[in-house]
């Protein structure tokens, strides 16, 4: 045999060798990742218990909810103006506008507690059927500020010195109530919702004659408080108010929160 030959041979053996090591290397590979990744996701069912390789525990919801009275309340009030030129409309606008911020420091809102929350110049148009196009007819000026109103009896009142601070520019939006703090609540809706979850759990494992172990997996959605909002028009404010104020109730609101727990078996 040649020299030649005999180094072909032991290169062709050495190649070989190389790829059946990258092959075993692979398959072991696989073989160790088998089982590792967590399910993606847990069933959607109140409660459940699963055993199998990777899935087993009893799976369960639990709901926490706790009911509060607001103590907070959000005002959204605006100013709107059309006259023929912008000029003139955004003088109207911003005149009524301060009135309205005064005499909102003046019901005791802090600055802070006061924000700009829009405004806007449009052009306003009509159709002309004698000349078949459309006119320009006015500009529009839109300021709207929202206001925390922290005393939630002082509201109405409020409301009706702000409505006649802006006279008939005046456009009250909306008022919503929420909480101010609701870091207290939300730990009492979690204790609960823990508390519903074990329970099932404990239950499930009992009806099963199984033991109820450790939790393994928690995850938390909800916790917030939603704004209560309700949406009135105010007419045009009479000179000078009189009578009772503007009745405002905020009345009480929820705080949910929902757990999904995974318990080991024992």
């Amino acid at each position: 045999m040649s020299l030649t030959r005999l180094r072909f041979g032991k290169r062709a053996l050495t190649l070989a060798a190389i790829i059946v090591l990258i092959a075993v290397i692979a398959i072991g590979t696989a073989a160790c990742n088998v089982g590792v990744s967590p399910p993606s996701r847990l069933p959607s069912l109140s409660g459940s218990i699963v055993f199998g390789q990777q899935n087993t525990g009893i799976w369960v919801n639990g709901e926490g909810k706790v009911t509060v009275v607001p103590d907070l309340a959000i005002l959204s009030v605006g100013i709107e103006s059309q006259e023929a030129s912008v000029a003139q409309a955004q003088e109207k606008a911003a005149t009524a506008m301060n009135a309205v911020i005064s005499q909102l420091k003046q019901s005791s809102i802090a600055e802070k507690d006061i924000r700009t929350t829009s405004f806007s110049i449009i052009r306003v148009t009509r159709f002309d059927e004698s000349k078949q196009k459309e006119v320009t007819i006015g500009y529009r000026v839109t300021n709207t500020v929202s206001a925390k109103i922290r005393k939630i009896a002082d509201a109405g009142t409020i409301i009706d010195a702000a409505a006649q601070a802006g006279g008939d520019l005046t456009r009250i939006n909306s008022i919503s109530f929420t909480v101010d703090d609701p870091t207290a609540f939300e730990r009492e809706v979690r204790q609960k919702a823990m508390a519903d979850a074990q329970a099932k759990a404990k239950q499930l494992a009992d009806l099963s004659d199984v033991k109820l172990g450790k939790p393994i997996y928690i995850n938390e959605s909800g916790g917030f408080i939603p704004l209560r909002q309700e949406f009135f028009a105010v007419p045009a404010p009479a000179p000078a108010f009189a009578g009772a104020p503007t009745p405002i109730l905020p009345g009480e609101q929820e705080i949910r929160l929902n757990v999904q727990v995974v318990y080991e078996i024992d």
